[in-house]
């Protein structure tokens, strides 16, 4: 199916209503629990939304994958079944390497860092975006993302054969190289999956760990800050291009102050995560030397392959980034 199809379809099913002056009912599906910071600024963007466009658009936020799960969400937006929704974008860089731009090992390690890493990307990363008929209204990371394990780990002689929770290529690479075993699990299927087994290590922020209570499995987890990933708000490129002026302005501004409010929030979160791991009984201290060293090199060769896939794009993208 092509974009264009894509967006045809789009405005046959949400058109009439958006070139007309009553109001549009949105439904807005988002993969993390609705207590999830980010689930939380969906509902103030929602509420900003309503507000900014006087009425016209009326979003109702779906948290926790309960509309859609959270592999689903892009495609029920492409494909018009959602106008809009929100999604860990790399999560998507098994379709279109340039949007694993944020998972790149220790490039980025700071919020401003990140910031200027996005700033550098956005332009074409909107491009591909929007060829899979989609526009990014905001975009707001995560805390640096580090390990979870169910014990001591040192280096990687301690993690082979490791049933390791993945949510993205990237992870499953770092998996991959450490000898572990990636599985595919969402996050909203994360504290099941570790209660059976399925899975017992993973990395992502201590807002994860904190919303899942992985201290009911789990041990130890190590401060990495290897990437900080973005999530995103999309929305169908069909049913934005049938907005009029004033509610794509309107919409745009509630997405700018969200955007905005959502990254200091996640700053401001990141130490609290750390305290409430520890609170309940795990060990969280930054990963030891031989470990470190290990997941750095693995990083500088994930980052090669991400430029080889990315060609010319990716490395504009990174001469920019350091050129800042």
């Amino acid at each position: 199916m092509t974009s264009t199809t894509l967006r045809l379809g789009a405005v046959a099913i949400f058109g009439l209503a958006a070139t007309t002056a009553t109001a549009e009912s949105w439904d807005m599906p988002m993969a993390y629990s609705a207590s999830n910071f980010h689930s939380e600024m969906g509902q103030v963007f929602a509420d900003k939304a309503r507000e900014y466009t006087g009425g016209e658009i009326d979003i109702t936020v779906h948290p926790g994958g309960s509309l859609f799960k959270g592999g689903e969400i892009k495609r029920a937006i492409q494909t018009g079944q959602v106008p809009i929704g929100e999604r860990l974008m790399s999560a998507h860089a098994n379709e279109e390497a340039l949007l694993g731009w944020d998972n790149l090992p220790f490039v980025a390690t700071t919020y401003a860092q990140n910031e200027a890493l996005w700033q550098a990307a956005k332009g074409k990363v909107g491009e591909k975006l929007s060829d899979m008929n989609l526009v990014t209204l905001y975009t707001c990371p995560w805390p640096g993302q580090g390990f979870y394990f169910n014990k001591e780990v040192k280096s990687k002689a301690d993690t082979e054969g490791v049933k390791f929770r993945s949510y993205n290529t990237a992870t499953a690479t770092f998996a991959e190289e450490l000898g572990m075993i990636p599985v595919q699990v969402e996050a909203a299927e994360l504290s099941q999956a570790l209660a059976t087994g399925v899975v017992s290590a993973f990395i992502s922020s201590g807002a994860t760990g904190y919303d899942r209570k992985v201290w009911e499995q789990l041990s130890h987890y190590y401060k990495v800050n290897a990437w900080m990933p973005r999530n995103y708000m999309m929305v169908n490129k069909g049913v934005w291009d049938g907005l009029s002026d004033e509610v794509k302005a309107g919409l745009q501004k509630a997405a700018d102050e969200t955007g905005a409010a959502c990254s200091a929030k996640s700053e401001e979160l990141t130490n609290f995560y750390f305290d409430e791991l520890a609170k309940n009984g795990m060990t969280v201290e930054d990963a030891g030397p031989e470990f470190k060293a290990e997941l750095e090199t693995i990083g500088a060769k994930m980052t090669a392959d991400w430029l080889a896939a990315t060609g010319d794009d990716g490395k504009a993208i990174l001469d920019a980034y350091k050129a800042n």
